[in-house]
């Protein structure tokens, strides 16, 4: 159950630090930035889990998922390479847009797995293990958008009647 800390500190610690030596040194650091960064280390870790732990997360998802080890590697890929998007500053508005994406269709694995006791992470224990995983799900996501696609100075309903 150390994982969802784990994420929430690779996270948020590099926005953490940045922010605290502005205050203290009296300088300006990218906290925008700071933030991506954060969520490139996010997106780094959890790929990594892709490659370490492929059985058990081939077991998140349904039988009826054909190629559930090959898609645990590509999705693992597909993290690593929306890590950089988040390291590179003129990417991180589309790896903004495209980690969304990635959180909100690969969650219902984690329904699954929690509903179905997957021994993985902490969905053995069952649905209640989504009273964790959802809320942290949302705030990767939130501080996705507030750091990465929303526009700075914009306000969250010009920046969704844009999109809608």
């Amino acid at each position: 159950m150390t994982t969802p800390i784990i994420m929430l500190v690779l996270m948020t610690m590099p926005y953490l630090v940045a922010r605290a030596l502005s205050i203290a040194m009296r300088l300006h650091f990218d906290l925008r930035g700071a933030a991506a960064i954060g969520l490139g280390m996010l997106f780094m870790f959890t790929g990594m889990g892709h490659f370490i732990q492929t059985e058990p997360m081939a077991q998140m998802l349904p039988p009826w998922v054909s190629e559930r080890e090959l898609l645990v590697y590509l999705t693992g890929v597909l993290e690593f390479a929306i890590a950089i998007g988040f390291f590179l500053p003129g990417s991180r508005r589309l790896a903004g847009w495209a980690a969304a994406t990635v959180l909100i269709l690969f969650f219902p694995a984690n329904i699954y797995a929690a509903i179905n006791y997957v021994p993985m992470g902490g969905h053995a224990w069952g649905p209640l293990y989504l009273l964790i995983r959802a809320p942290l799900q949302i705030s990767i996501l939130l501080w996705v958008y507030w750091f990465t696609i929303r526009q700075p100075g914009e306000s969250p309903q010009s920046s969704a009647a844009r999109v809608g």
